[in-house]
């Protein structure tokens, strides 16, 4: 199984965090929601996976690219 990193695509602050570690998603699926310039951005798993580590808080800034989460694929 690989190790996948999700990645936020703007630069922002994490408003919700979604998903919780060990949980299994789909494609798609949201982790988290980051809040840029008043608008409410998810960060959505890039493939079927399970949360392996979500290394963001809610309040944290982050910028477009950083690795916020990973997760295992199926």
């Amino acid at each position: 199984m690989a190790i996948v990193d999700v990645i936020s695509e703007v630069t922002g602050t994490v408003w919700k965090i979604v998903a919780v570690v060990g949980q299994s998603l789909c494609e798609d699926d949201e982790v988290m929601v980051v809040e840029s310039m008043k608008m409410e951005i998810p960060v959505s798993m890039p493939s079927d996976g399970v949360i392996k580590e979500i290394l963001v808080i809610e309040s944290d800034a982050v910028q477009e690219g950083q690795v916020v989460a990973r997760i295992e694929e199926n």
